[in-house]
């Protein structure tokens, strides 16, 4: 296939499990000029072996492998090597409705967008508990109506119902190759700075009022694996960056940078009350440093500092 219309990017690190029905789903949309591209990001079970397999009953499927390097490089290497008018970021566990990629492609040619974004229902491993939030956030929006990037985004700031993962979003390749967008190498939240730099420059946007996306939670999951220092650095990582890019920018962007700042971290500062007394210390240290505490509400300070001090209600990104 010389141009396919969407490239479907899959990292794969250690999921054996799922990955054969994740990438039946994508075989099996209804919009056929697709390439699959699957990146194995040093897995050490049999992902790699199943892959392989599926991959000689369709000529779509590319493979490729990697020492690991997370899922941002492995992203990026997808990025690379693909050719289609779209990308689509495929979590490698994750399901997507058959005929998500056709009404998707069509609404990005019938709008110009730079791209469409829908919504996603959570698939809950065993019994695992609800998380807080969930991927419903088009109610509020119009499917008519062509959105500026940035508008959209502190709507989504104000109605809290932002979500910062590429999988809810068809993005046009030719818009991801004006704005040099990557994904940020070794770090953990790194869709918190793809999304924000995605919605900071798209000029078009587009909203389908479905959920296409089935998303898996697990036990070994990133959202579910035990909260550590690493997380809360990793998004000091990600407001870093996204401060330095503002700088450069007129009033509105710095003001909606400013606004997802605070946003982002004062649910970080709850969720970090769990962490031990010298981490937390820490992390105040660290945002003093950075002038991060003027966008920290005084209850989330004192639930940082004083674990039993109130009970966190923790509002998901």
């Amino acid at each position: 296939m010389i141009n396919p219309k969407v490239s479907v990017i899959i990292p794969v690190y250690n999921t054996e499990v799922y990955i054969e029905d994740s990438l039946r789903c994508i075989m099996n949309q209804t919009l056929k000029e697709l390439e699959i591209i699957v990146v194995n990001d040093g897995s050490t079970d049999n992902s790699l072996d199943i892959i392989n397999k599926i991959a000689k009953e369709d000529v779509r499927i590319q493979v490729y492998s990697q020492k690991n390097q997370g899922q941002s490089v492995a992203r990026n290497v997808g990025m690379e090597m693909a050719r289609g008018e779209f990308f689509y970021f495929m979590d490698s566990d994750d399901l997507l409705v058959a005929d998500a990629l056709e009404v998707c492609f069509n609404k990005c040619c019938e709008q110009e967008a730079d791209f469409v974004f829908f919504d996603g229902d959570i698939l809950y491993e065993g019994n695992r508990p609800a998380l807080s939030w969930d991927y419903h956030r088009t109610n509020d929006f119009d499917e008519k109506e062509i959105y500026v990037g940035i508008s959209l985004f502190n709507r989504m700031l104000d109605t809290s119902t932002h979500r910062a993962v590429p999988w809810l979003l068809l993005i046009r390749s030719s818009f991801m190759n004006n704005i040099r967008l990557k994904f940020y190498p070794g770090i953990i939240h790194e869709d918190e700075l793809f999304t924000v730099i995605l919605y900071l420059k798209a000029m078009r946007v587009g909203c389908i009022k479905r959920s296409f996306a089935k998303h898996r939670v697990r036990s070994s999951s990133t959202m579910t694996t035990k909260y550590s220092y690493r997380n809360v650095d990793c998004y000091f990582t990600v407001i870093t960056q996204l401060l330095g890019y503002a700088q450069t920018k007129d009033i509105l962007v710095r003001r909606v940078v400013d606004k997802y700042v605070s946003y982002t971290l004062n649910p970080v500062f709850q969720t970090a009350f769990s962490l031990p007394l010298k981490d937390r210390l820490k992390i105040i240290l660290v945002a003093m440093r950075h002038n991060y505490l003027k966008y920290i509400h005084a209850k989330n300070m004192l639930i940082l500092l004083f674990k039993n001090y109130i009970s966190p209600s923790t509002k998901g990104q």
